[in-house]
């Protein structure tokens, strides 16, 4: 597996990306690029235009050129991966793809993305029907969209632009935001176990739709417990934090516990946020923190295992 899965979808529908516009979409709709999940496939299942594809396809082309489709990132950032899926496309799929990605603040129209200063992060590739195709980014620079390219014509099942989150956060100087958010540019650094779901879903936008939309670790046989490790989105001051086991009926934790450190002072230095509380199934949890100490990472340890749906700590940032 490429290491650059690891880190945030940029484009993820449930991380408010978009697909702004293609070129075509005859065949099956473009907004299916960017859903959450793996493709699926029902066969059989026929519509007025053919086969219904849980994809992007567009017409066979009979002229020069290709088609594209333009995605707004939900979370701006740096590129580090992308992954073209042609999963179900087996006779449909294009033959080549690139990609393209551009830098446009505010909320541009379509023509003012035509127009825009477009880089290409991935060259014309080859593409193999039914399969992923993982393309690594080297391009250090932060983009806001990219747009892709497929050669002539044919369909596509995913979108995937994995990436380090680079908001811009100065509509939030001098307010509370929730300072472990993905969309603001926090990260999961490190984890005891990941074995049911990734634990970056806890710092996705939005309540969690089901368990498999936060964190669930194995069942513990031992002594210990299981823990992650967040990358504040910037250093700061943390006031409440909510711990939500939405959905958890029967896999919630019995208790919880939060730390606070500034690798800027001490990274071994650790200090207590929120003692060994005890936590309720299915349950949007607020505390309100006492300690006031900046922090730029938080430790959250469950006791002694199961799934948190959503971690949120609304704080103040720290000034430059």
């Amino acid at each position: 597996m490429t290491e650059f899965v690891r880190l945030p979808d940029l484009a993820l529908r449930g991380h408010g990306g978009t697909v702004a516009a293609a070129s075509d979409e005859s065949f099956a709709e473009r907004e299916s690029l960017i859903r959450p999940g793996r493709p699926e496939f029902r066969p059989h299942t026929f519509g007025a235009k053919g086969q219904v594809y849980d994809g992007w396809e567009t017409r066979r082309r009979r002229e020069q050129g290709h088609d594209w489709a333009i995605v707004r990132l939900g979370m701006p950032g740096i590129v580090r991966g992308v992954i073209v899926d042609t999963a179900w496309f087996t006779g449909n799929y294009p033959p080549h793809a690139s990609v393209d990605a551009c830098a446009v603040d505010g909320y541009p129209s379509v023509a003012e993305l035509h127009d825009a200063a477009w880089t290409e992060i991935v060259p014309r590739s080859e593409l193999t029907g039914d399969a992923e195709h993982h393309f690594r980014v080297l391009d250090e620079r932060r983009y806001t969209h990219v747009r892709l390219n497929i050669h002539p014509d044919g369909g596509v099942a995913r979108l995937r632009v994995h990436g380090e989150v680079v908001p811009d956060l100065a509509v939030w100087e001098g307010m509370t935001i929730d300072l472990a958010a993905l969309e603001n540019g926090g990260l999961v650094t490190a984890c005891s176990n990941e074995f049911y779901s990734a634990p970056n879903n806890v710092l996705a936008p939005g309540r969690a739709r089901h368990q498999a939309d936060g964190w669930e670790t194995a069942r513990r046989r031992d002594d210990g417990n299981d823990w992650l490790i967040v990358r504040l989105a910037c250093p700061g001051t943390i006031q409440v934090a909510e711990l939500d086991t939405a959905n958890l009926l029967y896999n919630a934790p019995a208790a919880a516990t939060l730390t606070g450190m500034d690798d800027r002072v001490d990274p071994d230095a650790w200090f207590g946020l929120l003692p060994r509380t005890r936590l309720q199934p299915d349950t949007q949890h607020r505390f309100r923190l006492r300690e006031r100490r900046e922090a730029t990472h938080v430790r959250l340890d469950i006791h002694p295992d199961g799934g948190l749906a959503r971690l949120r700590l609304h704080g103040l940032g720290a000034g430059p």
